[in-house]
This record gives C-alpha cells, sequence and structure tokens, in this order.
C-alpha cells in the first residue's frame, strides 16, 4: 500500500460504480421477484429471467469489478491510470447502457436491447484498454496478480464477442446451436471475467484486511495455473460441445477451487488480526458457495440428480458467490477509501467507525444468506411461492446495505 494516496482516483470514481452496483442488485431481486414463477427452468432466452440475470452479471458484478479495478489496480500494480476521464465515460455508457439491455430482455424489444448493449460493450471495451494499460505499465511487484489480470481481459473480450453474436442471434437465428455460445459466455463471465478478478485481488484484499503474511508464491502460481487451465479447458469444452472436454473442465475447476482456498485459509492462519467482523462471516459464506456452485455444476453435468439444475447451478454462482463476495468486501473497500479520501483535508480526519452503520450492515448479513437459501431451496423443489420470498428477503437485505452505502456517501460529499 506504499504510496497509495497518491495513485487515489476522485472520490466520486469509483463511489458512482459502488454506488450504482447497490441500486443495481435492488433491481435484481426486484426482477427475480417479478419472475418467480420462470425461474426453476429456466435455460436461455429472453425474458425477466434473463434481465435478472444480467442485472446481476453487469449491474452489480461488473459495476463493482470496474470500480474497483480503477481504484485498486494502480495501488496493486504501483502504476497511475493513463488518464482519468475515460473512467467517467466507460461509467455513462455502461450504466445506462445496462438498464436499456435489461429492460429489452424483460420486455422483449430488439430495438432497446440492441441499443443497451452496444453502449454496454463500449463502456466495457473502455474499461478494457484502460486496464490492460494499466497492465502492461505494471511492475514485477505483484506478477500474480497482474497475470490474473490480463486472464480477465482476454475473458472480457472472449465474452463480449459472444454476447454479440448471441444478440443478433435473436433476431437472425444464424446460429446452428446457440446453447454451446450461451454456456461459453456464461463461463467466461462468471469465471473468467469476474472469476479471476476475485481471484486476483484476494490475493491482495484478503490478507491486507486481515492483516496476514504474504501467499507462499509457489501455491499462488499453481492457483493461477490451474484456474486458467481450467477456464480454458471448460471453455473449449462448452464451445466445441464434447462432453469430455467440459466435464474435464469442470474437475480441474473444482481443484483450482480448492487451490484458491487453500491460499485463503492460509492468509486467515496467519493473520494478526484475530477479529475480523461481519464482513468475513459473509466472505466465508460466499468461499462455501464458490465450491458448492462448482460441485453443482459436476453433478449437473453428470446426471439428471439434482430438479432444475441448470438453474440452482447459476444462482448458487451468481447470488451465492458473487454477490455475497462482493457484498463482503465493498462494506470493507467502501469506509477505507472514504477514510483515504478524508484524511489530509481541513477539520477533524474521517475514521472507519464514523463510516460504519452497523444495523443496516447486520441485516443484510442475516437477509441474503437467508434469500440464498430459500430461493435455492424454491428452485430445486420448483416452488415459485419460496424464491418470491427468498426474492423478498433479498430486496431488504440490498436495501440495507443502500442505507450503509449511502451514508458513507453522505459523509464523505460533506468532508470534500
Amino acid at each position: 500500500m506504499g504510496g497509495a494516496k497518491d495513485r487515489l482516483l476522485p472520490a466520486s470514481v469509483p463511489f458512482r460504480f459502488f454506488v450504482s452496483a447497490t441500486v443495481f442488485q435492488v433491481l435484481f431481486w426486484a426482477m427475480l421477484f417479478y419472475a418467480a414463477d420462470e425461474v426453476p427452468g429456466f435455460a436461455d432466452g429472453l425474458g425477466p429471467v434473463l434481465a435478472a440475470v444480467h442485472l446481476t452479471t453487469l449491474g452489480v458484478l461488473a459495476m463493482t469489478a470496474m470500480g474497483a479495478t480503477y481504484q485498486l489496480l494502480p495501488v496493486a500494480t504501483r502504476q497511475p491510470l493513463a488518464r482519468v476521464w475515460p473512467t467517467r465515460l466507460s461509467y455513462w455508457l455502461f450504466m445506462p447502457g445496462t438498464l436499456l439491455l435489461t429492460w429489452g430482455m424483460a420486455a422483449y424489444s430488439l430495438h432497446t436491447l440492441y441499443t443497451g448493449a452496444a453502449m454496454t460493450v463500449l463502456g466495457l471495451s473502455v474499461f478494457g484498454i484502460l486496464t490492460a494499460d494499466n497492465l502492461r505499465r505494471a511492475s514485477s511487484s505483484l506478477p500474480v496478480v497482474a497475470l490474473h489480470g490480463w486472464v480477465a481481459m482476454a475473458s472480457l473480450l472472449g465474452l463480449m464477442a459472444l454476447a454479440v453474436l448471441l444478440i443478433a442471434d435473436f433476431a437472425h437465428g444464424f446460429i446452428d446451436d446457440p446453447d454451446r455460445l450461451a454456456l461459453g459466455h456464461v463461463i467466461l463471465a462468471v469465471f473468467g471475467f469476474m472469476g479471476m478478478l476475485v481471484f486476483g485481488f484476494s490475493h491482495v484484499l484478503i490478507p491486507m484486511f486481515a492483516l496476514s503474511r504474504s501467499m507462499p508464491a509457489n501455491l499462488a502460481w499453481s492457483e493461477l495455473a490451474l484456474t486458467t487451465l481450467a477456464l480454458l479447458v471448460t471453455v473449449l469444452g462448452a464451445l466445441s460441445g464434447y462432453f469430455w472436454l467440459l466435464m474435464a473442465g469442470a474437475v480441474l475447476g473444482l481443484v483450482a477451487v480448492a487451490s484458491y482456498l487453500w491460499l485463503m485459509r492460509h492468509a486467515l492462519k496467519t493473520r494478526m488480526r484475530k477479529r475480523l467482523g461481519l464482513a468475513f462471516v459473509l466472505v466465508r459464506i460466499s468461499w462455501a458457495m464458490l465450491a458448492l456452485s462448482v460441485v453443482v455444476g459436476l453433478v449437473v453435468l453428470s446426471s439428471d440428480f439434482i430438479p432444475n439444475g441448470i438453474a440452482l447451478f447459476g444462482f448458487l454462482a451468481l447470488a451465492g458467490w458473487m454477490l455475497t463476495f462482493l457484498g463482503a468486501i465493498l462494506q470493507r473497500i467502501m469506509p477505507f477509501l472514504a477514510t483515504m479520501h478524508g484524511s489530509g483535508k481541513g477539520g477533524k480526519p474521517l475514521l472507519l467507525s464514523d463510516l460504519t452503520l452497523e444495523r443496516p450492515l447486520q441485516i443484510h448479513a442475516i437477509l441474503h444468506p437467508l434469500a440464498v437459501v430459500l430461493c435455492s431451496v424454491g428452485i430445486v423443489a420448483d416452488l415459485p411461492q419460496l424464491i418470491m420470498l427468498g426474492a423478498v428477503a433479498g430486496l431488504v437485505g440490498a436495501l440495507s446495505f443502500v442505507v450503509f452505502v449511502g451514508y458513507i456517501v453522505f459523509r464523505v460529499k460533506q468532508k470534500l
């Protein structure tokens, strides 16, 4: 973290992404409630379920990833962003683009969908260029983190290309087997782009917040190699239609997840901070959901043992793993950034204790996991009413998180 303050972006840059992500999480749970009848049997196709999926993947996950990468990657690589104004451009393309895209999916409006898709792809392209430029100029201080970033950027390029083909196919139907492309798109989005960013930043954030030792280099490189190989094999299996290759990639993915969790276990065992707080309860839950989602994916590939297994796998990966992990990390990152922006200004500096509203975080920490459990059971049992109940729990938890984020923004604006 040496010299981190010198590489701070204006507070408005990362915070606009984080605030938008919390609002999109509310929209996700609301859309899931609306589409509850269609969730258990969902596999593909336009409609409110697909809109809910992209409110999560784009509105929450990618939005958070963009804000975090813009601010945290320059700190990790010790290289400032080349320019700040493109970060704002990417937001004003990506945020309204995601709204239009998801509205077009929910309303079966191809024109709206196309407009939103174009804006979203442009916003992500600006983000990819900025990130790639930062990685290119990075020093060798954290090569494992940087290489995770490169794999994530390659995955971003691939998922955008597949997305353009799939969207064009909605109107023209020129792809013989769009399910292969859709599966490849999902794998690249969840485990490639977002997964590699999460794994890479975990090498920095988890030790930083837990005050633990650096990750063992040999284990870190092994995790990177396994994760990259698993991603490559799984995507090739999905796109080629070779079942054995897809299964091999899934098995490798389980091994890669085990190596990542072993690294995280090492970080927590060597920590100096003994009381990690509520955020790390959610972090541990998210790690369990990550492992469970990969196991469920393997079972779904090999048998029909789990009813509505495809929908369950997607929900566990998105809401169980990703939403839980990012919610936990955001409640540590946002107050931390706020104190850095607030220090050095006139008057009393902002303290972490001044920025953390415990009650909204407690409500979120109870209701979000409850929502994941209720919706998962509802998917397997094909009970839309249970999914609706889970969506309500998730919605209230997300609104509580909005209160927490809104308070931080209010305090930062007061200070600035």
